[in-house]
C-alpha cells in the first residue's frame, strides 16, 4: 500500500463517532531503540506490521483529547512535530532543521527542513508550523499540554521556511512539549474527517471499534520504514488479543495487562521486552468537593489501601509503588513510595480528626477499561476495613471523559495517567481533580522560567514533595511496561513514554 500526494478522506458516519470523544538539522525517523531479541533470519522490508492493542483512541485529533490512543497511532507516524521525543526521553530536532533562541529566551526561531511534505504534497513552511501551534492552544483546545504551552504570545512568519516564536516568558520545557504538538496542513480542515501529515505513514483506512491501518508515503522526506504498513487491531477483552498473538492473528502487543499469560508466552517462544513505563494508576479525588477538600480524609484513604497487596494482585510484583505523580524515569523523582504508608490504625485516627469516626460514603466513577474494575472492587473492599463505603459506578472511557475530566461531575475516579512529566496537571487548579495549592502552582511556575535544569529540577521537586504530603492523589502504582512479540519480530521499541510508539524500525522475518 502506497500514499501518493492526496489527502486520506474518512466516512463521514465514522468522522462523526469519533468527533465529540475523548483521553511529547535532524533526521526523520531515526531509530527508536529495540527489543534486545534479533530477527531469526532476513527481514522483509514489504511485511505488514500487525499490531494489538487495547488502546484504541477515541478521538482523530489529539486537540480533542483522543485518549493516549491516538498518541500511540499517530504522533511520530502519521503525524511530526518540530521536535521528536525519542524512546528514552530526550529531545530530537525533527521538522525544525535548525533553531535559534535569543539570548532572553523569549524569541524560538526555527528553520524548517527543506524537502519536507504533507502526504497530500504540500510543502510543510511556516505558515502550517503558526496554523498548528496556534490551533493547538486555541480556546476550542483540550489537549493535554495546552497548558503548558500556552506560554506562546504570538507567532510569525519569517519566509516559507523560518517561523519565530515569541513566548510571554521562558520556558525551560519548550521544545520537549513541542515534541507533542502535530503539525498540519492548515488546507486539511478537520482531521477527525480528513488527514494530512507529513509522517512516513498515512492513514489508509479507520474502522471505529475495530482497526486502524496506516500505509506507507511513499514520498516521505526522511528515512523510509523497514516494514510495509503497519495495522492497529483493537481488542477490548485482554484475554482476546492474548488469543490473537497466540494463534498469529497479531504480530505483538503494545501492552500486556494480564501478567498471568507471561509464562505461556516465553514458553512458546515469544518474545517478552519489559521497559520503562510512565503509566500511573490513579485514584483522584475530586479536591473541590467534602469529604476530599480535607487532606486528612485524603491521607486516611491513602493509609487504608495496602498498595503492595494491590500491585501483587494486579501485576504479580511487577511494576512500582510510587508515591507521587513522578516516576523514576524522571529528573525530579524522589522516592515517596512510604509517605503515606499503608497503616489502618493510622486511617482511622485521621478519620475521627476529621470528623468522620464512623467513615463516610462515596461514588467511584470506574472506567470499564483495562484493569481499573478490578483494582474499584480491590479498593472498595480496603476501605470498607476503615468504615468507608465506596459505590462503584462502571462507565465507558468516553462517559468518563465527558462526566469525570470535562464535567467535574464526579466524587472519586479511577485513571491511568500515561503522560511523561506530568506534574504539571497539579499546577492546574481547574484540572479535573481540582488540586488548589498556591505553592504547587507557583514552584511549577517558576521551575519553567529557571535558568538551568538543576533550578529547575529543585523546584519541581519542593512540588513533588507538597502533592504528596497533601495526598492530592492516591498514587496506586506504576505500570510494568510489558509488550510481546511474536519470534522473527525485531525494532519494537521498548519504553512506554506517554503512549509514544513509533512504528517504522519494526520488522518482520520474511517467511
Amino acid at each position: 500500500m502506497t500514499a501518493r500526494h492526496r489527502r486520506t478522506r474518512i466516512p463521514a458516519a465514522i468522522a462523526a463517532a469519533a468527533a465529540g470523544l475523548l483521553l511529547l538539522a535532524g533526521c526523520a525517523t531515526g531509530g527508536a531503540p529495540a527489543s534486545s531479541a534479533p530477527a531469526a533470519v532476513q527481514a522483509d522490508p514489504d511485511a505488514e506490521i500487525v499490531v494489538g492493542s487495547q488502546n484504541e483512541p477515541t478521538n482523530l485529533d489529539q486537540i480533542f483529547g483522543g485518549s493516549s490512543g491516538v498518541t500511540e497511532v499517530f504522533t511520530g507516524n502519521v503525524y511530526e512535530g518540530l521536535f521528536k521525543i525519542t524512546d528514552d526521553a530526550t529531545v530530537e530536532p525533527l521538522l525544525a532543521a535548525d533553531t535559534k533562541v535569543s539570548d532572553d529566551g523569549l524569541v524560538y526561531t526555527f528553520t524548517l527542513q527543506d524537502d519536507a511534505t504533507f502526504h497530500s504534497g504540500a510543502p510543510v513552511d511556516a505558515a502550517a508550523v503558526k496554523y498548528s501551534l496556534e490551533r493547538f492552544i486555541s480556546p476550542d483546545s483540550i489537549a493535554a499540554r495546552k497548558r503548558q504551552l500556552s506560554v506562546i504570545d504570538h507567532v510569525d512568519v519569517v519566509d516559507d521556511k523560518t517561523v519565530a516564536v515569541t513566548l510571554k516568558q521562558p520556558s525551560i520545557s519548550f521544545t520537549y512539549n513541542l515534541g507533542y504538538v502535530w503539525i498540519v496542513n492548515p488546507a486539511a480542515g478537520d482531521l477527525t474527517a480528513n488527514e494530512d501529515g507529513s509522517g512516513p505513514y498515512a492513514l489508509a483506512d479507520y474502522r471505529k471499534g475495530d482497526s486502524i491501518t496506516l500505509e506507507l508515503n511513499d514520498d516521505y522526506w526522511g528515512e523510509k520504514p523497514k516494514n510495509g504498513g503497519v495495522v492497529y487491531q483493537y481488542y477490548a477483552d485482554p484475554t482476546a488479543l492474548n488469543n490473537a498473538l497466540l494463534t498469529g492473528a497479531v504480530d505483538l502487543v503494545t501492552s500486556q495487562s494480564n501478567p498471568d499469560s507471561l509464562s505461556q508466552f516465553e514458553a512458546s517462544g515469544y518474545q517478552i521486552i519489559e521497559g520503562t513505563s510512565t503509566t500511573k494508576e490513579l485514584l483522584a479525588f475530586n479536591d473541590r468537593v467534602e469529604p476530599f477538600s480535607n487532606v486528612a480524609v485524603r491521607k486516611a484513604v491513602y493509609s487504608a489501601i495496602d498498595r503492595e497487596k494491590l500491585l501483587d494482585a494486579v501485576w504479580d510484583g511487577r511494576g512500582q509503588l510510587i508515591g507521587s505523580m513522578v516516576p523514576p524515569s524522571e529528573p525530579w523523582y524522589i522516592d515517596l513510595a512510604d509517605n503515606n504508608p499503608y497503616d489502618p490504625k493510622v486511617a482511622e485516627q485521621l478519620l475521627a480528626d476529621a470528623g468522620y469516626p464512623d467513615g463516610f460514603e462515596f461514588t467511584l466513577e470506574t472506567p470499564d477499561s483495562g484493569v481499573h474494575s478490578t483494582v474499584a472492587e480491590f479498593v472498595k473492599s480496603e476501605l470498607a476495613k476503615v468504615g468507608i463505603t465506596v459505590d462503584i459506578h462502571v462507565i465507558t472511557d468516553d462517559e468518563w471523559y465527558q462526566k469525570v475530566y470535562t464535567d467535574k461531575d464526579f466524587e472519586a475516579t479511577l485513571q491511568g495517567h500515561v503522560n511523561d512529566r506530568d506534574i504539571n496537571f497539579y499546577g492546574n487548579p481547574d484540572f479535573y481533580w481540582g488540586y488548589d495549592n498556591a505553592d504547587v502552582q507557583k514552584w511549577l511556575s517558576d521551575s519553567e522560567a529557571a535558568s538551568s535544569t538543576d533550578e529547575q529540577t529543585a523546584l519541581v521537586k519542593k512540588a513533588n514533595q507538597q502533592i504528596s504530603d497533601d495526598a492530592a492523589s492516591v498514587w496506586l502504582y506504576l505500570n510494568p511496561q510489558l509488550r510481546i512479540a511474536a519470534e522473527g519480530v525485531s525494532g519494537v521499541p521498548q519504553n512506554g513514554l506517554n503512549s509514544l510508539f513509533y512504528v517504522y524500525g519494526i520488522e518482520k522475518a520474511a517467511s
